[in-house]
């Protein structure tokens, strides 16, 4: 990397809070020195140098946060949650997901809690571990973590299908957790596949795909979601950079939904024995995670699942010296699911993107680590023209030091727009046009006396644009109100169209494919109004512009508007619903 080039000492925290597993990962920014990317690996319960903790919790029936991380999976926790009735909380990351992203299997949250209260007690676990980390590791730790309070940086990562409202509460957690001096515009987010790209390309394996012209695809593969994203470069010389070329990809097949399968599986195979009991499905379920998933890895060997003692046996359902045997083929079909949901995840990654050449796919994540997941996926892309790798470097950490170095890089210029975004207009009434007179009885007329349709859609922004960072779109938009207050602020929901059709119009027409995303609301009184005397009495009209800034990781808002052939410029808020 090169030497930071800012004038005073910054410090940044990167934060990967998984389905299952989650990293820290910091860089100390001083003035002239090349930045070192470094990945916290000493936790409270886990010294041992591993890089990821365990996305887990134990609350008391009080709903106070009673253990999280690896000291809540040591075995004596068990014992005393067991004695003190304490609740275990897993996956909750999936309760915080968009409604497009389906999950069938959401895990119970404690009592009294919301996804975002656990969210939030746990993001705040994971600063305290990272505060406890920086400060050990250097000399006068508190005084350096302490000076550093004013130039902190936050950078939360979140998953490709995760939008405005899914930022919105992850912001208020980390502003609501941290002990330093952390405004709202020090707290950045960054997809967990442009996070993964920036990991990749410090690889020395990936380097060789750094070329002018080439395009290649990353397949983030973690504990709840595949991420799916592909870019080309369009210069890979220094500095490198990046545009991505189709929407990314967001699917819920990740490694919780095998052990969920694997699940159903055992449930079923157990029930009438004398091992299909809780405590015995527990401990099996466990093994299967920890050790028979992440090691099969052929089919046509079976694979054990270890959960008792040399004393167990039951031969009719394949219970042998505490071990119960698995054929491969049903371990295959635990799989299966999710390597299909992959592949076509893949395939619309290369349709998407129509006139760039595709040869070249990185595995990372959590997930990435299944041999057998690795081994499907390489075999059933090729045929494709599409060559799987793995980076050589431990890819369990790769969200959270790739965070870092998107902070500090920056590489991709263009994004592309992930659904239709568009607005809900009025449209002026004519009975000539079909789907105009078949909406007659919906006719409403202005102060204008004009006569309008409500419900019409009108589209700023289509599925699959490229958009460079700071991009601008314009929705030129007018309003009339025979009060004039009530043109001094104007309220406009932002909707997100998920159907197929190239032109939605109507969003009576698909109203399931249509969803608010926010509103967008701004102070219009300085805005000039004009006074008209109309059919029906005087009214007020008033035009603008409001405009979306896009191409970045967050959307940003601001009005327009024009007097005496000069433009004017306002705030405006974006609100995402709840």
């Amino acid at each position: 990397m090169a030497p930071y080039t800012g004038t005073s000492r910054r410090l940044v925290l990167a934060f990967d809070v998984g389905t299952t597993f989650s990293a820290v990962a910091y860089c100390v920014l001083d003035p002239g020195i090349e930045p070192q990317i470094q990945a916290i690996n000493r936790y409270p319960g886990q010294e041992n140098g591993d890089c990821k903790i365990p996305t887990v919790l134990y609350y008391t029936q009080e709903g106070k946060l009673r253990a999280a991380g690896a000291e809540a999976m040591a075995n004596v926790m068990r014992l005393v949650a067991e004695d003190e009735e304490l609740i275990f909380v897993e996956w909750f990351k999936l309760h915080l997901r968009p409604t497009p992203l389906k999950d069938s299997h959401p895990r119970p949250l404690p009592p009294g809690k919301s996804a975002e209260d656990v969210f939030t007690d746990f993001l705040g676990y994971l600063y305290e571990c990272a505060r406890r980390f920086v400060t050990e590791s250097r000399p006068n730790g508190e005084n350096f973590w302490n000076s550093l309070r004013d130039s902190t940086e936050i950078i939360l990562t979140h998953p490709n299908g995760w939008e405005g409202q899914q930022q919105d509460k992850m912001r208020a957690a980390a502003l609501s957790i941290s002990d330093i001096a952390v405004g709202h515009a020090r707290v950045s987010f960054v997809t967990e596949g442009e996070a993964s790209l920036h990991y990749c390309l410090q690889s020395a394996t990936v380097r060789d795909a750094i070329q002018t012209g080439n395009n290649i695809m990353i397949i983030d593969a973690g504990g709840g979601t595949i991420d799916i994203s592909t870019y080309t470069f369009t210069s890979a010389t220094s500095p490198i950079t990046v545009e991505e070329i189709a929407p990314p990809g967001c699917i819920i097949q990740g490694s919780t939904r095998v052990n969920l399968r694997a699940q159903d599986f055992l449930f079923a195979k157990l029930r009438d024995s004398a091992y299909g009991n809780e405590e015995d499905m527990a401990a099996m379920l466990e093994n299967f995670d920890q050790s028979t998933k992440i090691t099969f890895r052929d089919p046509t060997d079976r694979s054990y699942i270890k959960f008792g003692s040399m004393k167990d046996r039951d031969l009719k359902v394949g219970i042998r010296s505490g071990q119960l045997a698995v054929d491969g083929a049903d371990m295959a079909r635990f799989f299966e699911p999710s390597i299909r949901a992959i592949l076509e995840a893949a395939a619309d990654q290369v349709k998407a993107g129509k006139g760039y050449d595709i040869k070249t796919a990185f595995l990372v994540g959590g997930f990435a680590a299944s041999p057998y997941l690795y081994n499907q996926l390489r075999e059933l892309l090729r045929p494709k023209g599409i060559s799987l790798s793995r980076p050589d470097t431990p890819t369990n950490k790769a969200v959270a030091e790739g965070a870092i170095s998107y902070f500090l890089d920056h590489l991709v210029s263009v994004r592309v727009a992930p659904v239709t975004y568009g607005t809900r207009i009025v449209a002026y009434y004519d009975p000539l046009k079909k789907d105009h007179f078949l909406r007659k009885d919906k006719v409403l007329k202005r102060p204008s006396g004009r006569l309008v349709l409500p419900n019409a859609f009108l589209v700023s922004l289509a599925k699959g644009t490229r958009m460079r960072e700071g991009s601008e779109l314009c929705l030129d938009l007018h309003r009339e109100s025979p009060k004039h207050k009530d043109l001094d602020f104007i309220t406009a929901d932002l909707i997100a169209y998920r159907g197929k059709s190239k032109n939605p119009c109507w969003v009576d027409e698909e109203p399931e494919m249509f969803s608010i995303l926010c509103k967008v609301e701004a102070d219009t009184s300085k805005v000039p109004k004009t006074k008209v005397n109309g059919a029906h009495g005087d009214y007020f009209s008033v035009t603008f512009k409001l405009i979306l800034i896009c191409g970045m990781t967050e959307m940003s808002a601001q009005i327009s508007w024009s007097r005496d052939n000069n433009e004017f410029r306002g705030p405006a808020k974006i609100v995402h619903h709840t």
